[in-house]
């Protein structure tokens, strides 16, 4: 039944019961008194003139002042059992409110921790590139290199411009007529 309770219907019990309890000491004192008072009252008086109705009174007093402090033992054993579940679940807030403190930042965390894993993936994959960049740069002026060089000795072996050569025509080249003009 308890454990359904909340910290705050505890407290709440805990309350009632130590009002209980301090009624129920109210009630032990007040018949401690009038114990007292009627114990004195017949020590005072004679044997003879103690009645048969005081003495039913006396024990009916002493059995009610026994189950009160039977009731008294009980609410006590309650409001210290009743204390160490509040305590417990006092115990288990606190934990939970750790946790969900720890929680919290580990969610705030996470962004920064995404950002710097996808760095770190991203930082080969950036090297490979940048490495291929190189090479295609010095591969291109290798090749502009070697083109360069190519047409110098093609030049140089010619000795002239590089121009195509006509075949000389056997027949005579004919010009066009615009008819009788």
């Amino acid at each position: 039944m308890t454990e359904s309770l909340n910290p705050q219907e505890l407290r709440a019990e805990v309350a009632h019961l130590q009002e209980e309890v301090k009624m129920r000491d109210q009630l032990v004192q007040q018949l401690s008194q009038e114990l007292f008072r009627l114990v004195k009252g017949s020590g005072n008086a004679t044997p003879a003139a103690s009645t048969q109705g005081q003495s039913e009174q006396l024990q009916l007093l002493h059995a009610q002042l026994s189950e009160v402090e039977q009731q008294v033992d009980f609410y006590q054993q309650q409001i210290a059992e009743r204390d160490r579940e509040l305590l417990q679940q006092r115990q288990t807030v606190q934990e939970l409110n750790d946790r969900a403190r720890m929680l919290e930042q580990v969610v705030q965390e996470l962004p920064e921790i995404y950002k710097q894993k996808f760095a770190e993936r991203l930082k080969p994959v950036q090297e490979r590139v940048e490495m291929l960049q190189r090479e295609n740069r010095q591969l291109h002026s290798e090749l502009q290199s070697v083109s360069y060089r190519l047409a110098q000795q093609t030049r140089r072996q010619s000795g002239n411009l590089d121009l195509p050569s006509f075949e000389e025509s056997r027949q005579r080249a004919s010009l066009p007529s615009f008819g009788g003009a």
